[in-house]
């Protein structure tokens, strides 16, 4: 589906072309440069010309600048063909570096013009979003952003969205809607800045629907026919134009209504509601129908919402009576305030408009008024006074029904007293308990059988025998009272709970043998007694409440119920004495409060008792018991035994072996106290159980690659957020003997030194250095000859300590030639000395004539005796003696303590003790690294270079 087009071409427009302008709001950003020779040389005078003429050629051309119309309907998929940019503007070939607004070339699409075309959107705003432009081919597509018109010109049904923003038209239509692009068409050579505007064609997508569910319209009940009435909250639909709320009906008019449909200036359309009938409250005080809003689409659309019509009262009735004249019988006996008549009439109006009062009419004479007493609100004709012989035996009674605005209605009361010649029985009472006003007053604790009265029963006559009896329910009981005759006590007959009945009424009825009777009526009104404790809903009150809180924090409201009267039922409430001090109760309220921070890890349980008293006289309480537990919070972070561990492990403990435990702890519960273990650096080589803290290493360690390791472990808590805390740990490794000295000087078995014949004795020839890598006596080295061989080697002595060999005797002309001396490096490690040996070559000579001689005695293998004597050596510095100290004592302790043990121990004694021994002076210089030399020598040999010694 193609948009429709409606494009107005640059010459209709007059919009003048600029070739070689310059525009910010454009930004070209250069000028187009002619390729001959005589424009470059006039390019100067160009750029002066154009600096000046341009901006004011290049704004007529944006004020006038091209302009294409679409129209398509909202709600349509992606990639709707809405039109063609190229087509439309009808861009030609460009002809001597200008395009030919007259030219009848056939048209051409963007990919055929060289440079080709290039079409994009000057700026991506809100209009962007719906549309998707073709660079090359300028074909204006939709897209996947649905077009929603009621979205997108929300104000009126008209508006325009232009550049990401979106404003009410300008248009005198109120229906427009345009979504409004800004292209450019590139390259330079076919600049053309074009307006594009998109008309959004609104359809029947919404239903009129009414603001609110239920309307309501009140009208008088005089209204006349054709009276015409607003109906409030019309239907709104979001579409536009005949898709808009065109009409409104009712379901059911009733034959009373009608509907209208006005429309106003702004096209806005009010439904009328008209009165076809005459309105009747009194008949039909109310009317519901439904009204729906229909539009003009196709099909059209129904919204509805209930209407509901209400007729409002006027005075238009007034008082009437049933009857015209009601007939009234008194006998002469007859109480005073003993009703004997009662009138009433009937407005059919409402409220105000239906009040009603009664009077007697000026007729009536004032005897009879003050014997017969009207009731103005209710009607009520009671006798006044007592009858006496003069009072007249008929009296006519005229009552008037007063209305507002209404003239009276009026009935007629014939009242006839008949004389009475026999009197009724009289009784006589004489209250026991307290009575005031014919009001007997009782305490509901009073026992059973509690006395009220007495009543005397007695014939005015004398001549006639008087029965009587107890009228009424309740727990009361009247019976005569022996030995004497017509007295009858009224007493209780179970107890009475005030809680239960607060009043009672009874009657004493006396009759005669002639029928004739009398009726002492008793009241009895209970008092309350505080005989009910408070109770409270629930004997234990649970509680909980998070750690940390606020001061003052509000733990529950207390409630208890009491079901006295009174201030016996008001209710107090107040702290048990086992309540800490930080905890509030407001006697008033309830209200229970914590006025301090609590502590999960400094207790976790509270349980004390509450107490409800009330008002009464003694009062009465009862006791709750509140349990509160506090529930954790992660505010503890784990907490490290030491600060620092330090652990000594034997070198080349096996991989995976058990170091040592990490102890650690954490305060709080559950899974915020759950403590995850990890080494922060160096977990290459260590590892730690989360579960048990043990370190462990990966690897087997060599205490001579490194002889420490300071780790740094984390444990983390598994609360949210986690806390952590880190602790230092120090491992120490503990010398073996697991390295042989290590021989550095003579460098190979090969290597021999010219001694001269006149060397004196006592003089160093030469020397064995060797190191070892371990410590302690593992590391302290002794120098021995176990193997001679030459004319007489005996004549060389080895120092056992520092390795210099020195000449004992003088040599004689006998001792010329090759001496051999093996010798043993041995170092004093436990349990058992490691050793190497190296070949000390001497060749005693003036010269070293021949060198392949000396060489080839060299190469040939030795036989040499091996000595089995072991060097003597103590261990001592060279320089300066060191104190003794002794680790007997200690090695022998901890032998008896774990004889398991020995090798580690005994290990670990010794390296204390050349700690010790290091404290010294730096002049005691440590063994293994001593170098003790009685002359200055030439340590360098040379293999197969001779070295001559000369006397010193």
């Amino acid at each position: 589906m193609r948009g429709r087009a409606n494009a107005r071409s640059s010459r209709a427009l007059g919009v003048s072309w600029c070739p070689a302008t310059w525009h910010p709001r454009l930004d070209m950003g250069r000028l187009h440069r002619p390729r001959s020779s005589t424009s470059h040389r006039n390019l100067p005078h160009l750029f002066l010309f154009f600096l000046f003429v341009g901006p004011f050629s290049c704004l007529a051309s944006y004020s006038r600048a091209t302009e294409l119309l679409y129209s398509l309907n909202e709600g349509l998929p992606a990639g709707v063909l809405i039109g063609s940019l190229a087509e439309d503007l009808r861009l030609l070939p460009r002809s001597a570096g200008r395009p030919d607004p007259q030219s009848q070339l056939p048209e051409r699409t963007g990919a055929e013009w060289n440079p080709p075309l290039s079409f994009s959107l000057a700026s991506r705003g809100l209009s962007g979003q719906y549309v998707t432009l073709d660079n090359r081919s300028g074909e204006l597509h939709t897209s996947a952003q649905e077009i929603d018109r009621e979205a997108l010109c929300v104000e009126g049904g008209g508006g325009t969205a232009w550049g990401g923003s979106v404003s009410i038209s300008s248009s005198p239509s109120s229906d427009s809607c345009l979504l409004l692009l800004d292209v450019l068409v590139l390259p330079q050579e076919y600049f053309r800045f074009v307006k594009v505007k998109i008309a959004i064609r609104d359809i029947n997508d919404n239903a009129p629907q009414f603001p609110v569910s239920q309307i309501s319209v009140w009208v008088p009940e005089n209204a006349p026919v054709n009276t015409r009435l607003a109906i409030e909250h019309p239907a709104v639909d979001p579409d536009v134009g005949i898709n808009g709320v065109q009409t409104y009906r009712l379901l059911d008019y009733h034959g009373m209504f009608t509907l209208d449909v006005e429309e106003n200036e702004n096209g806005e359309r009010t439904p009328y509601l008209i009165v076809m009938g005459a309105l009747d409250r009194e008949t039909q005080d109310q009317y519901v129908s439904i009204i729906i809003a229909e539009d003009g689409g196709s099909p059209p659309l129904l919204g509805s919402a209930t209407l509901t019509i209400g007729i409002s009262d006027i005075n238009d009735n007034c008082p009437l009576f049933t009857d015209s004249q009601i007939n009234v019988t008194v006998y002469g006996n007859a109480t005073v305030g003993t009703p004997i008549a009662a009138v009433q009439a009937v407005d059919k109006d409402l409220g105000t408009n239906a009040q009603i009062t009664y009077s007697y009419s000026q007729k009536v004479p004032q005897a009879s008024k003050d014997l017969f007493h009207l009731d103005e609100n209710t009607g009520v004709i009671k006798l006044f006074s007592k009858i006496g012989g003069s009072v007249l035996q008929s009296h006519k009674l005229t009552i008037l029904a007063n209305g507002p605005g209404c003239i009276p209605a009026v009935i007629t009361a014939l009242v006839s007293i008949i004389k009475v010649i026999f009197r009724p029985p009289e009784i006589v009472p004489r209250y026991i308990a307290n009575e005031i006003d014919g009001v007997v007053y009782l305490k509901e604790l009073e026992p059973v059988n509690t006395p009220i009265a007495f009543f005397t029963i007695r014939d005015p006559e004398g001549k006639y025998k008087v029965n009587c009896y107890l009228d009424g329910e309740g727990p009361f009981r009247l019976s005569p009272y022996k030995p004497y005759n017509n007295e009858y006590l009224l007493e209780t007959t179970k107890p009475m709970d005030y809680e239960l009945q607060q009043f009672y009424e009874v009657a004493v009825v006396a009759w005669n043998s002639e029928g004739f009777h009398a009726k002492r009526v008793i009241k009895v009104q209970l008092l309350d007694d505080n005989d009910n404790a408070p109770i409270f809903l629930q004997p234990l009150i649970e509680l909980t409440i998070e750690e940390n809180n606020s001061p003052n924090a509000f733990l529950t409201k207390l409630y208890a119920t009491d079901a006295d009267s009174g201030e016996r039922g008001q209710v107090s409430y107040f702290l048990g004495p086992d309540a800490p001090s930080y905890f509030s109760l407001d006697s008033v309220t309830g209200i229970l409060t914590v006025s301090t921070q609590l502590d999960r890890e400094e207790k976790e349980k509270y349980r004390y008792t509450v107490r409800a008293v009330d008002c009464g006289k003694p009062p009465r309480e009862s006791v709750a018991t509140v349990a509160l537990t506090v529930l954790d919070k992660n505010d503890n972070s784990p907490r490290f035994i030491n600060k620092d561990f330090s652990f000594f492990v034997p070198e080349n403990f096996p991989g995976y072996g058990e170091i040592g435990v990490i102890s650690v702890t954490d305060a709080d519960a559950g899974q915020n106290g759950w403590v995850a273990l990890s080494v922060v650096n160096q977990s290459d080589i260590f590892v730690i159980d989360t579960g048990k803290g043990m370190l462990r290493a990966k690897v087997s360690l060599d205490r001579e690659q490194q002889s420490s390791y300071t780790l740094w472990v984390e444990a983390v808590d598994g609360g949210e957020p986690a806390l952590s805390s880190t602790a230092k740990i120090t491992i120490l490794l503990l010398d073996i003997n697991d390295n042989p000295p290590l021989v550095l000087f003579p460098q190979s078995n090969m290597s021999y030194l010219l001694v001269l014949p006149s060397t004196l004795p006592g003089s160093p020839v030469t020397e064995v250095y060797a190191v070892d890598k371990d410590t302690g006596m593992n590391a302290v080295i002794a120098y021995s000859i176990i193997g001679r061989r030459g004319p007489r080697p005996e004549s060389f002595r080895i120092d056992p300590k520092t390795g210099n060999i020195t000449l004992e005797e003088a040599l004689l002309q006998t001792d010329y030639g090759l001496h051999r001396l093996l010798v043993k490096v041995s170092d004093h490690g436990y349990p058992e000395p490691l050793h190497s040996t190296v070949m000390v070559n001497l060749f005693v000579n003036d010269t070293v004539s021949n060198e392949s001689y000396i060489e080839s005695l060299l190469r040939k293998e030795p036989e040499i005796n091996i000595e089995e004597k072991e060097p003597q050596i103590s261990i001592e510095p060279t320089h300066r003696k060191v104190e003794s100290v002794s680790c007997m004592p200690t090695l022998v302790a901890l032998s008896v303590i774990s004889l398991g043990s020995i090798t580690l121990v005994t290990g670990m004694g010794i390296y204390i003790c050349l700690r010790k021994g290091e404290k010294h002076p730096r002049e005691d210089e440590n063994l293994e690294v001593q170098i003790p030399l009685k002359g200055k020598i030439d340590l360098h040999m040379r293999e197969r270079k001779p070295m001559d010694i000369s006397n010193i």
